[in-house]
């Protein structure tokens, strides 16, 4: 039965608090019971999240665990002014003292982190799957040579993940045959 309630407050999708909240989580053996709060974008719904929050610490006797991920300071004052769980805002720890370090203001752009999919890197990434998908098994010859490499090897040795592997994570063109 989980010990403690955590929550991931986010004006976006929340995957990004949740992903770092589960990286630190993960170090203790606890099992928590995981709520995430995506979209808190307005002041109302930040109310309610508040609400949330409290009436969990009220219910289990244990401070909430918050981890935010929100953009809005006027979103996020209302959490930080009313929320009675242990928060933990991931812009604030990092964003505030990087724009004092570099001397330049953030712009505080809710769903920055998802630009990913506008990146010169990430459409290498997409077009090495889509290559590797119609390279697998030998199901096409054509610009074969365009392979960064090809893996040859008996049936049901793992060519086809690892084809993925590599373009997924590195991009590259991979052929099985």
């Amino acid at each position: 039965m989980p010990n403690r309630t955590v929550f991931f407050v986010s004006d976006g999708t929340g995957i990004t608090a949740e992903t770092f909240g589960h990286a630190i989580l993960n170090q203790f053996e606890i099992d928590f019971r995981r709520v995430r709060l995506p979209f808190t974008d307005t002041v109302d719904k930040a109310h309610q999240a508040v609400r949330q929050i409290n009436q969990a610490g009220a219910l289990e006797g244990k401070k909430p665990l918050v981890f935010t991920t929100l953009a809005n300071e006027e979103v996020m004052a209302v959490i930080s002014q009313g929320c009675q769980g242990m928060l933990m805002d991931m812009f604030g720890t990092f964003v505030h003292p990087l724009e004092e370090e570099l001397g330049v203001k953030s712009n505080h752009r809710i769903g920055r982190f998802s630009d990913a999919s506008k990146s010169k890197q990430y459409q290498s990434r997409i077009d090495a799957i889509n290559f590797s998908l119609d390279h697998d098994d030998g199901q096409s010859h054509r610009d074969l040579a365009s392979s960064d490499v090809i893996l040859v090897g008996v049936s049901r040795s793992g060519k086809t993940p690892t084809s993925l592997y590599l373009a997924m994570q590195y991009g590259l063109k991979a052929s099985n045959y």
